[in-house]
């Protein structure tokens, strides 16, 4: 089984906003979140995915994903994919 580590951005107000986060199926975990079924902070806006990464083992998507969340200057070098 693979897993899989995302970015998803949006924009609100000429500010780019993302999220990062993991999962088996990365197709329906965006469909979720722009059906404002995923995380909470994420409903209600509509996220294009700007960065993932597969991995075959979830501890290493876990750590990669925290290690994604933690890194803010490679988060604001992925979110100018975006623009």
């Amino acid at each position: 089984m693979s897993y899989f580590v995302y970015l998803i951005a949006t924009k609100i107000n000429n500010k780019i906003i993302s999220y990062a986060g993991y999962t088996k199926d990365l197709k329906n975990r965006l469909a979720l979140h722009n059906s404002s079924k995923g995380a909470k902070f994420t409903r209600g806006k509509n996220w294009k995915i700007i960065y993932s990464k597969k991995y075959k083992y979830k501890i290493k998507a876990m750590k990669e994903e925290y290690a994604l969340k933690k890194n803010k200057k490679l988060k604001n070098l992925l979110k100018l994919r975006y623009e």
